[in-house]
């Protein structure tokens, strides 16, 4: 399932070295704006501390193999990027091309890193890219009207006439500076028709605050601006410090990396969260299958039921479904395995209708 997030920011926000921390991939990291010019994609494991209980409890021969997530490392932009400037086009033929958005803000002071507008102000950058990618919706909305607005006339075209009311709405909200997914629409056909127009500023998006070592528990005034700014937005607002992600990264054991972690009052990596809020992001869950010889995690998307999950596995598995067995995680670990949890009566046999849950234990069983 190859659905991508794509870390989009102004220039020197940190968007590179947090992407080197995400991923074995070698972006380059220099102080100056542009020093990323083709999008870098990093496949990123997905932590998952329920993979290691399994594999504690099963022992699996081949190993642990996690599920994975997309992530896009794309280029820096700049104002006036919907009318080509900089490297406009080619980061708006990116971004397009992405799943769900993780943009990365400045949050720190440093007068060492140079700002490409000379001031930290993080709201402001968020505006610059947002107003950036406005008015390439209200381009793309623009052209659709006129084309819907002739069907609808000429032919009767229902459908027409439903995107029609749909991108007014779309127009009235960009035209004041607004995203487009702040937009509520009315019914489901209407959300349908939205998802039709692949709008950059109704994908799902994720504010990454990049601070300094100091703020990176607490977070600091400027993650409070950030938070103050897209409180209407159904948006994420996610807190790291790329620096201290980037000397995590350099230590080779876990104990090492989580000593460090204890030091400065972290729990668990910047990096891990940022990688589980994006696996989130994508509306991405999780399946599990467990035994002897391979303890591994499946990804599939929310609302998908148990023949399209059993396809995960293999299409023939899809084809020739007949049901699946189920057992729930905190099961298996409570009784310590498969064969516990059906003594127990903890094993489910579910059909064609049933709607998976993240950290399902299955097994398909299917006849081709």
């Amino acid at each position: 399932m190859s659905l991508q997030c794509g870390i989009v920011g102004l220039p020197n926000v940190g968007k590179s070295t947090l992407f080197n921390c995400l991923s074995n991939a070698k972006a380059q990291s220099a102080n100056f704006p542009f020093c990323t010019i083709e999008p870098n994609v990093g496949v990123i494991t997905v932590p998952d501390e329920r993979l290691i209980k399994l594999g504690e409890l099963c022992h699996p021969e081949r190993g642990i193999i996690p599920t994975t997530v997309e992530i896009v490392d794309i280029a820096g932009l700049v104002k006036g990027a919907s009318k080509g400037e900089g490297l406009g086009n080619k980061f708006l033929a990116n971004i397009r091309e992405t799943d769900a958005i993780i943009h990365v803000l400045r949050c720190f002071d440093d007068e060492n890193v140079v700002h490409v507008d000379g001031s930290i102000n993080p709201v402001r950058d968020k505006e610059i890219i947002d107003a950036e990618l406005q008015l390439k919706d209200l381009e793309t909305v623009e052209s659709r009207i006129q084309k819907c607005e002739k069907a609808a006339k000429a032919g009767g075209d229902k459908q027409a006439k439903l995107q029609l009311e749909v991108l007014v709405k779309y127009r009235e909200a960009l035209s004041q500076g607004k995203n487009a997914r702040t937009v509520e629409l009315d019914n489901k056909d209407q959300e349908a028709a939205a998802r039709d127009l692949f709008l950059l500023t109704n994908k799902p998006v994720m504010y990454v605050c990049n601070v300094d070592e100091a703020s990176a528990v607490t977070g600091n005034a400027y993650v409070e601006q950030v938070k103050e700014a897209v409180k209407n937005e159904n948006a994420q607002v996610l807190v790291l410090a790329a620096k201290i992600e980037s000397e995590i990264a350099e230590l080779e054991t876990y104990e090492e990396r989580q000593m460090f972690l204890e030091e400065i009052g972290l729990h668990e990596s910047g990096v891990n969260r940022l990688i589980k809020a994006a696996y989130a992001l994508l509306n991405l869950r999780t399946f599990l299958t467990a035994g002897s010889d391979e303890v591994r995690a499946w990804t599939f998307k929310a609302g998908a039921k148990a023949p399209q999950c059993a396809g995960v596995i293999h299409t023939d598995f899809e084809r020739g479904f007949i049901r699946a067995e189920v057992i729930k995680y905190d099961d298996f670990i409570a009784l310590g395995g498969e064969a516990q949890c059906r003594a127990a009566g903890k094993l489910a046999t579910e059909g064609k209708d049933y709607l998976v849950q993240d950290g399902d234990i299955m097994h398909f069983l299917f006849n081709v």
